[in-house]
This record gives C-alpha cells, structure tokens and sequence, in this order.
C-alpha cells in the first residue's frame, strides 16, 4: 500500500461524502436562510419554526435524491473492494 493509493482513496473518499452530502445540506442552507428572512421581516422569534420546513426539506430532497446518492455510495464501495487486490499486492 503506497502513499500515493492512500492519499488517492482519501480523496475520493472525501469527494464522495461531500457529493452525497451536499443536496441535504444544500436545502437546508436555502431554507434556513428564507425562514430567517421571513423571521426578520415579521419578528416571529419562534425557534420550531426554523427546524420543521429544514426537515421537511431535507426529507423531500432525500427522497428525490436518493437514487442517486445510493448509486454515487455503492460505486465508491465497488470500486473500493476492486482496489484491495492492488493495495495488499504494494
């Protein structure tokens, strides 16, 4: 196992987490920031009100995303499994 493999799985590894991460954190930033907005315009100071439309947005990005971020998980895996040959052979 060399330097060079390691450091190529970390990043892929890390692309990876970011690119399944990002549509859920990604709607949550939007929402969050219309609620705040709309909590400063009218100066409702209600705190449930900035969590339910984040979950609720996360869910139904999870929900059209999914698909996606499974096939984007399972290649990695995939391709993970085929490196250990050449990661134990050096």
């Amino acid at each position: 196992m060399t330097e060079a493999f390691v450091m190529d799985l970390g990043k892929k590894a890390f692309e990876t987490a970011l690119l399944v991460s990002a549509p859920l954190l990604g709607a949550s930033l939007v929402v969050g920031v219309l609620v705040s907005v709309f909590q400063a315009v009218t100066q409702i100071n209600e705190m449930t009100l900035a969590f339910i439309p984040k979950i609720l947005a996360v869910a139904v990005v999870l929900v059209i995303f999914f698909p996606w971020m499974l096939q984007l998980m399972t290649e990695f895996t995939r391709e993970l499994y085929m490196s250990v040959p050449a990661a134990v052979k050096g």
